[in-house]
C-alpha cells in the first residue's frame, strides 16, 4: 500500500519534489498545504503559489490556512490522515500540535550542508560567505528550526559564479531525488537519524530589502558576492542621482589603489568601475529605476560625468 503523505511547501522550486512524489507509485499525496493566495505584481491582484497551481493542475486536494496555528487548520490536516510529511520551503515553523500528526513526522529539503546555514537563508549566506561547495540535507523536523536529525546529504559544488535563484533551484532538483529513495528507507527502518552536532550550527535570517542595499565603504569582492546572493531577492541596490540602480552583475579588481573616495565612479579600460573601500568594482550590468537591464557601458554611454561623482 503506497504511504500517505502531505506535502507543505510555497514556492517554485518546492513543485520540484511535489512532482517527484507525485510520480512515485510507493507515495500517495493526500493533500497539500501552501500559503495563502497574496496580492503580487504591479496590479496587486490575488495570486496562488506555485505550489498551489501545480497542485491543482496535479489534482491534489489543497489547504491555504493563513496559519497553522489554527486549530481549524490543524484538524483539517489531520483529516488527511499522512502516515508522513514532507516540508520544502512552506514558510512558517510547524508547532508541536502539527508535528504530532503523522506518524513517521515530517521530512524537510534544506539546501545547505546541516548544521551550518540553518534558517531561511542558507544559499545566499553560502555565497556572499565565499564558499565554494554546499548541499542538500534530507532531515527530520523537531520544534526547533533546521536542528532535527540528519536522514541523508549531498555535497554540491558551489562555484564562483554562483548565483542564489538557480543554485536553489538546482538544490531542489536534486533534494526531490534523494527525497523519494531516502524516504522509502527511512520509513521501512533501514535508516538511521544521525543527530546534528549543535556546536557547529550556523544560522540565517529571513531576508528584507535592505540587505541589498550595497555599503560602498565595504570590499569589491563582498559586494560582488551581493549582486550574486540577492538574485532574485532582494537584489544589489544603490543609488545614482538620486534614482534607484540595482547592480545586477559586476566583476572585481582588487589590486587598484587611489585616493578617490569609496562610491565615485570611474571610467577604465575594463568599462565603468565604482571606487569600494578595497579595490574596484567593474560593472557588468545594471538596472535602472523603471527600466531593463542593460549593460553597464551602455548606461555610462548615456551619462554626462561632472567629476567625482558618487554612487549611493
Amino acid at each position: 500500500m503506497a504511504l500517505r503523505v502531505v506535502f507543505l511547501g510555497s514556492p517554485a522550486f518546492a513543485v520540484l519534489p511535489l512532482e517527484r512524489l507525485v510520480a512515485d507509485p510507493r507515495y500517495q499525496v493526500a493533500g497539500v498545504v501552501t500559503q495563502p493566495d497574496r496580492p503580487a505584481g504591479r496590479g496587486k491582484t490575488l495570486a496562488a503559489t506555485p505550489v498551489k497551481q501545480a497542485a491543482l493542475r496535479l489534482g491534489l486536494p489543497v489547504l491555504t490556512p493563513e496559519t497553522l496555528r489554527d486549530p481549524a487548520a490543524v484538524a483539517a490536516l489531520a483529516d488527511l490522515r499522512p502516515d508522513v510529511g514532507i516540508v520544502a520551503a512552506y514558510g512558517e515553523i510547524l508547532r508541536r500540535d502539527v508535528l504530532a500528526i503523522p506518524p513517521f513526522g515530517y521530512v524537510n529539503i534544506h539546501p545547505s550542508l546541516l548544521p551550518l546555514y540553518r534558517g531561511p537563508s542558507p544559499v545566499a549566506s553560502a555565497i556572499l560567505n565565499g564558499d565554494t561547495e554546499t548541499g542538500v540535507t534530507i532531515m527530520l523536523i523537531e520544534a526547533k528550526m533546521d536542528a532535527g536529525p540528519i536522514l541523508a546529504q549531498r555535497v554540491v559544488p558551489l562555484p564562483p559564479d554562483a548565483r542564489t535563484g538557480p543554485v536553489t533551484y538546482e538544490l531542489f532538483k536534486i533534494g526531490a531525488d534523494m527525497l523519494v529513495d531516502t524516504l522509502d528507507a527511512y520509513v521501512a527502518g533501514d535508516i538511521t537519524p544521525q543527530p546534528q552536532d549543535h556546536t557547529r550550527a550556523t544560522f540565517t535570517k529571513l531576508l528584507s530589502r535592505e540587505d541589498g542595499i550595497i555599503d560602498w565603504s565595504q570590499p569589491a569582492i563582498h559586494i560582488e558576492r551581493m549582486t550574486r546572493a540577492y538574485d532574485p531577492w532582494p537584489g544589489a541596490t544603490t543609488t545614482w542621482r538620486g534614482a534607484p540602480l540595482k547592480i545586477i552583475a559586476a566583476r572585481v579588481i582588487a589590486d587598484w589603489h587611489g585616493d578617490a573616495p569609496p562610491g565615485t565612479l570611474l571610467d577604465t579600460a575594463e568599462g565603468p568601475a565604482v571606487v569600494t573601500g578595497e579595490g574596484l568594482l567593474v560593472l557588468e550590468t545594471v538596472q535602472p529605476a523603471g527600466k531593463r537591464p542593460l549593460p553597464a557601458v551602455d548606461w555610462r554611454r548615456g551619462l554626462r560625468l561632472t567629476g567625482g561623482e558618487r554612487l549611493g
